[in-house]
Parts: C-alpha cells; structure tokens; sequence
C-alpha cells in the first residue's frame, strides 16, 4: 500500500476532524453537492418532460406538418379544397420518414344554445384518422365512428361543453355562414365523447366531427378535402422531412411544419433551455466553491502533516494527490445523496403527479417528468469533473507550504 492511498484512506475514515468548525465547512461543501444535484435533475427531468409533452400534445392535435393549397390564405380554416387523389396519399413512400397521412376539413361555425353560444372550429374526420394519438385525452363517452356512413357523431372539449352547458347524449347545433349568401346553414351533431388535453388553444375552438359533412356544407365534391396531416417518426428531423414533404408534393400544394405553424409556443419552450443551462451553471459553481473552501481547510488543519512528508521526500504532486483523493470522495458522496434524493423526488412526481401546473399557462395538468439514464450518468460525469477540474487551482498552494515552517506550524 503506497503512502498517498494510506493518507487518503486515514483521511477519508476519520470519524472526526481537528475541529467541529472544519467538520461543519465540510458537511456543507457535501450537501450544497447533493442540493446541486437535486435541483438539476430537477430542472433537466421537468424541462425535456415540458418539451416532449407540448410537442407532442401540439402534434397530436394538429399533425407534424400541414399539406394545403398554395391559393389557401394562414387562417385555420380550409378554404380552398384539394384533391384528395394524391401519389402522396395514402402512403408517402416518397418519404421514408412519413408514418401517416390523414384527409382533414376545417370550417368555422357558432354553435348556439338557448342561453349562449360560442364560436367553434369544426374539424373535419375521416375514416384515415390516426385516434391512437388522441384517445388518451378522452375524458368522458368515446370516440366518433366515421367508418361506415356518413354519421352526425361529434367529439367536443370538456371546456366547450362546459361553457355550453352541455354533456354527452346532448345535441348540439352548428351554423356556419354563407360567404356568398350571407345566410346560415346548421348542422346538428350528437355529442358521444368529450376530450380534454388541457391544451387551451385547441379546447376553446375545436369539435371533430365527420369530414364527409363538412364536403356537403361546402358544396365541395366527394373526392376534395381542405387539407393532408403528416406524421414523422422523428419530430428532431422535421425541418428536413418537411423540405423533402414539400419537394414531393404537387407543384400547387405547400408543406409547413407544426413549429412555423405554432411558432410562438415553440420559441417559447425553447427559453426552457437557457434556464435549465443557467440552473446548472449555477448549481456547479456553487457545488465548486463549496469544495474549494472544504479543500483549503483541510490543507490548512494538516498544514504539519504535509511539512512531514516533504521532508521524508514526497513530491508535491504526490501530496496534492492525497487532498485531491480526499476531495473526490466527498464530491461522490454528494452525489450519491443527491442522485438518490433528486431521483426519489423525480419518480415521486413521474406516478403520482404531486406537482400541478396551470393548463391555461403551461398545456400540461401536472409537471411532466423524463428519466432517461443517459442525461442522468452524463450530469454525474460532468459535475464530477468540472468539481475536480476547479480544485486543481486551490491545490496548488501545498507547493507553497515549506517544510521546515510547516512543522512549526500550529
């Protein structure tokens, strides 16, 4: 056993140190490494679950990217219809990265009761449509069958009804407006399921019902549809695949991607990134302090110690290596607590949803939470080093200590 490895063993299983205040400088040097720890998986488990969440709720109800005429104006309603007679459609073989493709027909109404009304956007279904990405937000009947004929079956938000004074079973009316005429032709569904995504922009505005209705109140013909939802199995690649979506499609048909489509909510979880960054930072630069000072204690209570072994001929690298091992336990066992109680709290939240958040503010009931083991090993690895790397510097000043005046020290 050399000497280095037998100090920092003695070192590490002191039970007790010189004095009960360098004990308490580095009781908080390890806690501050733990708190660290916990507040960035914190931030990182709940700012990629925010992202994933949004981005996939946004998809979900509004497809990766929206295949329209070029002639149709950047309102959510359709307005000049397509062909629904495409190579692109149903399979995009062209696009390998494709995994879906639906018909779809939006039109704006006002859906009016004996004691209010609202204005809706209808959202035209076919039998193409993908119910797997949605179903989830189902909250109360079921889903719409546009398989067979066509149906006056309607799927409404929670927050419409609501607002409506209306349930499922009910039956709700819909005039949407002659643009020619100026006069109203309604439409009567029957309200068989109601959904909730807690997703305010799509819950106030939209009800899905049979896109084949919506031909008819267009006066369109049986074979146009106002627009293509396409779904990717990689939303990261989406700027591309959508480049390659629009190269193609017909030279009268447009691609635009679910981030231009909704760029304000994208930019804005974009700023999750800088505040997580600025989490971290902060967190490793306190947890870096904490054991510069915990480190220079420590050189300064065995200031005789290390007078000792220069004169028996160790070399300051040699010595500064015995602190740096000493250090490198107390950073480990800051982050086994902290791993252990951040990781605690995280799969706390991930299965019992203790946390909430406003719908209205942030589309999401509750604070989603993703635990993937690589950001978690790679957040150790770099709090680790980075700790390390920033105590090379104070180690420096055991060069300094001279022997002799070293034990005289006291």
């Amino acid at each position: 056993m050399n000497l280095e490895y037998f100090i920092a063993k003695r070192l590490n299983g002191e039970t007790s140190y010189k004095s009960s205040a360098s004990s308490t400088i580095i009781k908080i040097a390890i806690v501050a490494i733990a708190l660290g720890m916990v507040m960035m998986l914190v931030a990182i488990s709940i700012t990629l679950g925010l992202q994933r969440e949004i981005r996939q709720k946004v998809s979900a109800f509004s497809g990766d990217m929206l295949v329209s005429n070029f002639d149709g104006n950047d309102s959510e309603e359709t307005v000049n219809p397509v062909s629904i007679n495409q190579d692109f459609y149903p399979d995009f073989t062209s696009v390998p990265e494709v995994t879906h493709v639906q018909a779809i027909t939006t039109r704006a109404g006002i859906i009016r009761t004996a004691e209010t009304f609202e204005g809706v956007m209808v959202k035209g279904l076919g039998d193409d449509y993908d119910w797997s990405r949605i179903e989830n937000y189902i909250v109360d009947g079921r889903k719409p069958d546009f398989t067979g004929q066509i149906t006056t079956e309607t799927l409404m938000s929670t927050y419409l009804a609501n607002r409506l004074n209306l349930t499922v079973g009910d039956k709700a009316i819909i005039y949407f407006v002659n643009q020619e005429s100026g006069k109203f032709r309604p439409l009567r569904l029957d309200i068989v399921g109601l959904y909730e995504s807690a997703f305010q922009e799509f819950d106030k505005v939209y009800i899905m019902a049979d896109r084949r209705q919506l031909t008819r109140i267009n006066k369109w013909e049986k074979d146009e549809v106002g627009a293509f939802e396409v779904f990717i199995d990689d939303f990261d690649e989406i700027e591309r695949v959508n480049n390659e979506v629009y190269k193609n499609t017909g030279s009268t048909l447009r691609s635009i991607s679910v981030i231009q489509k909704n760029y304000n909510i994208f930019e804005w979880i974009k700023l999750f990134d800088f505040n997580m960054i600025l989490i971290i930072i902060v967190m490793i630069l306190v947890a870096g302090i904490n054991m510069i000072v915990a480190l220079l204690v420590l050189v300064l209570e065995r200031t005789q110690m290390i007078g000792v072994l220069k004169a028996l001929g160790s070399s300051d690298w040699s010595i500064r290596k015995v602190f740096l091992y000493n250090a490198m336990y107390l950073i480990g066992l800051g982050l086994f607590w902290g791993n252990l109680i951040g990781l605690g709290l995280l799969a706390i939240q991930k299965y019992f949803g203790v946390i909430t958040l406003n719908p209205a503010t942030y589309y999401v009931k509750q604070a989603p939470v993703v635990l993937e083991l690589g950001y978690i090993l790679a957040l150790n690895l770099g709090v680790f080093i980075v700790c390390v790397l920033m105590l090379l510097v104070p180690s420096f000043i055991i060069t300094k200590i001279s022997p002799v005046k070293a034990m005289r020290f006291d």
